[in-house]
């Protein structure tokens, strides 16, 4: 084989290798089952939303892949790397795996006393070892890649939801991560922030960023998702396209679901 065709064939398993691979996961609180042998591979530069009941496991399992939760059993990758295998913690290093697999909260986390500026200059500070001048220069980078240069100066009880969620986002890009974790994002939002959001969010699909979305918002899913993962009791009942999974559902508990929170009110 040429040198050429060997760089080829590389360069092909590297985009065909998932960003998140998981396989037999399980995780049980106080002896209740919540995640029964779950199979899942996220791709490289893909949104996938995991949809389904509150208690369903979504959220945990969301929460096993950068080990926020310890899982019980299964195994866990991010790209090349078992960072969980047969009830161990295989890496070794949890802060840099939470710079890796960043997360973005639901009620955003932002420090109320600090700006926007300072939210994301102070994370790079404490967790990367990012000097102040080198952070100053990427949060004012990152708050106007995501639309906030404007309000690089004010402080959360200054900006509306979409605003804050924005500099979350900006505050989790500071450290660099492959993949982006998102706990009900738009939950807290009006329509219109909302829609700040998805274009954030579309705009980092765009640039190859993979993210994971736990969701209610069956339009907000629709709209942003490659993959929808739908998780009842512990198990992933059916997964496909946003169009298959959301307009076409395959199995009786999906649909139960979908009719339910595609319903006004």
């Amino acid at each position: 084989m040429s040198n050429v065709s060997k760089i080829a064939l590389v360069a092909k398993n590297e985009s065909s290798r998932p960003a998140v691979k998981i396989t037999g996961l399980r995780k049980s609180f106080d002896g209740r089952l919540v995640l029964d042998n779950v199979d899942l591979d996220v791709p490289s530069g893909k949104i996938v939303s995991i949809i389904g009941q509150s208690g369903g496991g979504k959220t945990t399992l969301m929460r096993c892949v950068n080990l926020l939760e310890r899982p019980d059993g299964g195994t866990i990758s991010i790209g090349d790397e078992v960072i969980y295998a047969d009830g161990n913690i295989v890496c070794k290093n949890l802060a840099k795996l939470r710079q890796r697999v960043g997360m973005v909260f639901q009620r955003f986390n932002l420090f109320p006393h600090l700006t926007a500026v300072e939210n994301v200059v102070l994370a790079q500070m404490h967790a990367g070892g990012v000097s102040e001048k080198e952070a100053v220069q990427r949060a004012v980078k990152l708050l106007t890649r995501v639309g906030l240069a404007k309000r690089a100066t004010a402080y959360p009880e200054q900006m509306s939801g979409g605003e804050q969620q924005r500099v979350a986002i900006a505050r989790a890009l500071a450290l660099g991560p492959t993949v982006l974790l998102f706990d009900e994002p738009t939950s807290a939002l009006d329509p219109e922030s909302t829609g700040e959001v998805l274009r954030v969010m579309r705009e980092l699909a765009n640039d190859g960023m993979t993210m994971i979305l736990v969701t209610h918002e069956l339009p907000f899913a629709k709209e942003v998702s490659d993959w929808v993962v739908f998780i009842d009791g512990g198990r992933i009942i059916e997964q496909g396209t946003a169009a298959d999974v959301l307009d076409r559902p395959r199995e009786s508990r999906t649909a139960a679901y979908v009719a339910r929170y595609a319903s006004p009110g």
